[in-house]
């Protein structure tokens, strides 16, 4: 779908959108359009009790007056409530009530709104973002999907009388969705198309943005005693595969801001073999490592003035004869032993050797992991919030704010020295698992481990990466979540 930003003139074809407030109160295009149609938006907002509340669509079709097929006006609520974010919700609504509508253009009539502070261009861009972000479709396998229900629209038009400022002001915005789209095609792929080998494959693309990507095998990690992430992988065919990439925006003197995700490409449980049913959904428990993969693109396709190092550790786990039994002692690149209790918590596996290397070796400012790493945090939070953990009040709060701001909600949860008593192992350092109870604490309580003095938040995403219905923001499935939410925390926190 293209994106155009034009004069705030009445178009010729397609379907028309028109917004209005609380209170029926019309926008200044919307009145220029009641007028010309001779009052049959006033008409049909009275017979159908249309109040101008948020996410309220009425449609006219046929206009009499007019080229367009349909006009249609959306309800915006109170003009003093608007924000980015409820603007960007705005879009998503329009485009999921019109994406199959048959009409190849849809236009949107946008202008200030002056009760919220809020530019002719702002809402224009957030808008347009909105609608981007609600329009991705997974459909690459569809092969007989009949007409009415495939999208329709290749042309998203917004009227205003600041186009040019507009555009300008969404540049970065669509570099941001970019990698937001990037991240669900990544999560939805099946295990037989993204596994440890076509991922490095994937992310290598990156390096035309100006990422520098560095690929680790086995036999390097090994050299590293990597043995916590290859004790994962070493049940599978495809071998793990340790990732690193590095965006330079900043003077190179600069520590970087580390992100390391999960990239576990599909998850049998191993030994430990998860049940059949549902199992289909596990291509996704690499959505943390997707969420980094996709925030670097983001970084790097706006130019973003930070340095940023991503780090995903990605393996396979899958039960064979070589795979890691119950009960086997590894042995971490910290050094810190771990006894294997349960093969099927492996992704903290993953992390600890990843993130004990990132600390390591690029000494970081901060550091951040995102993981599809518990059940327990969806008993916890359920699919409204991620979880976070951290040692560190004020990296907490900036993420708490990003999340608000962009709906890419966190909740903080505690650590304790009474949780980390309960990984304790009888014949190692440490247990992957820590009993039934405080699930999604003694793992992140495992995690942190690994992470020494640096200021680290884990981000436990096991609830937000996959949804089973649709949202104002993205379809039902893959979201994307973490990568508008770390894109926001850097932009308002740390860049240049």
């Amino acid at each position: 779908m293209k994106i155009n930003f034009l004069k705030n003139e009445v178009p010729q074809k397609g379907n028309l959108v028109v917004l209005a407030y609380s209170d029926c109160k019309l926008s200044t295009f919307a009145r220029k359009i009641d007028k010309e149609t001779d009052g049959q938006l006033s008409r049909a907002m009275k017979v159908s009790k249309f109040k101008g509340n948020f996410g309220e669509i009425i449609s006219i079709p046929a206009p009499c007056g007019l080229k367009v097929s349909n006009v249609l006006v959306m309800g915006l609520g109170n003009a003093e409530d608007l924000k980015e974010l409820k603007l960007q919700q705005a879009g998503g609504k329009i485009m999921a009530r019109q994406m199959t509508c048959g009409e190849e253009e849809l236009s949107v009539a946008v202008e200030a709104v002056k009760k919220a502070d809020m530019s002719a261009e702002d809402v224009a861009a957030n808008i347009a973002y909105g609608a981007k972000l609600r329009r991705y479709r997974f459909d690459k396998y569809r092969t007989k999907e009949a007409d009415d229900k495939k999208p329709s629209v290749i042309s998203f038009n917004i009227l205003s009388t600041a186009a040019a400022k507009a555009k300008s002001l969404f540049e970065p915005m669509d570099k941001v969705a970019d990698g937001v789209l990037f991240a669900r095609d990544l999560v939805t792929e099946p295990g037989n198309v993204i596994y440890p080998e076509s991922y490095v494959e994937q992310i290598r693309e990156l390096s035309s943005l100006g990422v520098d990507v560095e690929v680790l095998g086995e036999d390097e990690m090994e050299e590293l005693g990597m043995g916590a992430l290859l004790g994962v992988g070493q049940g599978s065919a495809s071998e793990s595969h340790l990732v690193i990439m590095r965006w330079q925006g900043s003077d190179k003197k600069k520590a970087p801001l580390a992100f390391v995700g999960k990239g576990v490409t599909f998850d049998t449980g191993g030994i430990s073999l998860k049940p059949g049913a549902g199992m289909e959904d596990m291509k996704f428990d690499m959505g943390g490592s997707a969420s980094v993969v996709g925030l670097m693109k983001a970084l790097a396709g706006r130019k973003a003035k930070v340095n940023v190092v991503g780090v995903v550790g990605l393996v396979e786990n899958m039960p064979s004869g070589t795979a890691q039994r119950p009960g086997d002692v590894v042995t971490s690149m910290s050094g810190q032993t771990i006894e294997v209790i349960n093969t099927d918590a492996e992704g903290r596996l993953v992390l600890c050797d990843a993130l004990w290397y990132t600390q390591d070796r690029f000494k970081p400012k901060m550091m951040i992991d995102l993981a599809t790493l518990t059940g327990a945090i969806l008993i916890s939070l359920g699919q409204e919030y991620a979880g976070i953990f951290s040692n560190d009040d004020k990296i907490s709060e900036q993420l708490f704010t990003a999340g608000e701001q962009t709906g890419e909600g966190v909740w903080r949860l505690p650590l304790g020295s009474s949780y980390d008593e309960l990984i304790n192992s009888d014949i190692a350092d440490m247990k992957n698992v820590g009993g039934r109870n405080a699930g999604s604490i003694t793992a992140a309580q495992f995690l942190q481990r690994f992470v020494n003095d640096v200021p680290w938040v884990h981000i436990d995403i096991a609830g937000t990466a996959w949804k089973q219905k649709p949202s104002d923001l993205a379809e039902k499935g893959a979201t994307g979540y973490g990568v508008r939410l770390l894109d926001r925390f850097i932009r308002d926190n740390y860049e240049d």
